[in-house]
């Protein structure tokens, strides 16, 4: 799936950076160049796989109120310095909600608790990391190492703590972790598991694709290499491509061979076509021929670029054009084109403006222009898209048709489902 935009926009991502809770806490607080109080809990919301980070409490000295900052206030964020960006500090003078959850408060130092309410570990540290503007919860630590380097021992945790089992590294992923109760205030319990780690098996690969997804690259490792061979496969073919990328590249071929002859060609052909071509060969080479002749028709028509398919039989249509206009005379326009379900506004030169279905068209008001009732934040592919690109968003939008712009957004055609979807490449065994 490809969003157009213009490449020369385009911003680098930032790579991730990773937070331990326990040397956050206690930080200084600046505003600009002057000192206002010392961070003493971080307040989080679970709205998917992994808790955000709404806003930061902010003890103040001589009495002054505490001041909830939100995440969006923050300037610099080091382990031990936080620099905040705030016009008026007296509008943010506020104590964290009953139903907070706080890091600190509710997480830190809990019991971890199994499904049957058998004590597992202490949380003793508490993992984030800032993703893409924003700030997660990505773990818990419960290693004896973090616990020393707690009390102040963590120059002696090689020598005080034994050495801890390779395939336990003491932390848990957030994904394992119970959502916690909604009145948190209330909360004096422990911290409950959804899973135990060694119920692995149980979990269903779509499950297990999205714990791995969240995990960093030993973590994810350490996990897939402890699935069984049927459950690997499965699991891979669920997981999004770099995080493919990432597992197969730690990998033996000979792993990775063994997961592929479990695949159909299809599915084979999905996660071959994520890595580099040379790995990719050298895995194709260590397959049986005729599976690997098949895999390798689907990698390469799977590479074709959608603009091959594309059909210039649609509607297109000025912004300032009346619905009327469009509605009284639709059979007409309609009469010879590839598709006739949405209707395209294009301004000069062609340039994709917006789209608008069949039916809000036949439901406006007849007065109105296309450019009042036109979506603007069109989903559209590019140029240089594939047909594995295009049948990906047409499984996550489910359009009947996708519109193929270049890199200055100009209509250069439109891709339609059964174009793509129907093509033999999709189903070949």
């Amino acid at each position: 799936m490809v969003i157009q935009t213009d490449a020369t926009n385009v911003k680098p991502q930032k790579p991730d950076r990773k937070f331990l809770l326990s040397e956050m806490l206690g930080a200084k607080v600046f505003l600009g160049e002057k000192k206002i109080g010392s961070l003493s809990d971080i307040m989080i919301v679970e709205t998917g796989k992994l808790p955000e980070v709404r806003n930061f409490v902010i003890t103040r000295p001589f009495g002054d109120p505490s001041l909830l900052i939100p995440w969006e206030c923050m300037v610099t964020l080091e382990p031990k310095k936080l620099v905040i960006g705030v016009d008026d500090l007296k509008k943010f003078e506020n104590s964290p909600p009953e139903d907070a959850i706080l890091l600190r408060d509710h997480i830190l130092d809990k019991k971890v608790l199994d499904t049957e309410d058998a004590e597992v570990e202490v949380v003793y540290d508490i993992r984030l990391v800032e993703r893409n503007a924003k700030l997660y919860v990505t773990e818990v630590d419960t290693s004896k190492a973090t616990r020393l380097r707690r009390l102040g021992f963590g120059f002696m945790s090689g020598v005080l703590a034994p050495k801890e089992d390779p395939k336990d590294s003491g932390s848990i992923s957030w994904m394992y972790i119970q959502p916690l109760p909604s009145h948190i205030s209330s909360f004096k319990g422990d911290v409950k598991l959804k899973v135990l780690k060694e119920t692995l098996a149980d979990i269903h690969p779509v499950d297990l694709a999205d714990i791995l997804e969240e995990l960093d690259h030993d973590q994810r490792v350490m996990v897939f290499t402890s699935l069984d061979h049927e459950q690997a496969s499965d699991t891979l073919e669920e997981i999004e491509p770099q995080v493919q990328r990432d597992i197969i590249s730690s990998l033996s071929t000979e792993k990775v061979v063994r997961l592929i002859n479990d695949m159909t060609p299809g599915q084979a052909a999905d996660v071959l076509a994520v890595l580099p071509t040379v790995d990719a060969q050298i895995i194709l080479d260590a397959l049986n021929k005729d599976t690997a002749k098949k895999i390798q028709s689907i990698v390469s028509k799977q590479e074709e670029k959608v603009l091959h398919y594309t059909t210039q039989k649609i509607l297109k249509f000025s912004p300032d054009t009346t619905v009327e206009y469009v509605q009284n005379d639709y059979p007409r326009h309609a009469r010879d084109k590839d598709v006739i379900m949405y209707i395209y506004v294009v301004g000069e030169g062609d340039t994709l403006l917006g789209v608008i279905d069949l039916k809000e068209l036949l439901q406006a008001d007849d007065r109105a222009l296309l450019k009042d009732i036109m979506v603007e934040n069109v989903i559209t592919l590019n140029t240089e898209s594939t047909l594995k690109e295009a049948s990906q968003s047409f499984a996550r939008y489910d359009f009947r048709a996708i519109p193929v712009t270049d890199c200055k957004n100009r209509l250069m055609g439109v891709i339609p489902y059964r174009d793509v979807m129907n093509l033999t490449h999709h189903f070949v065994e």
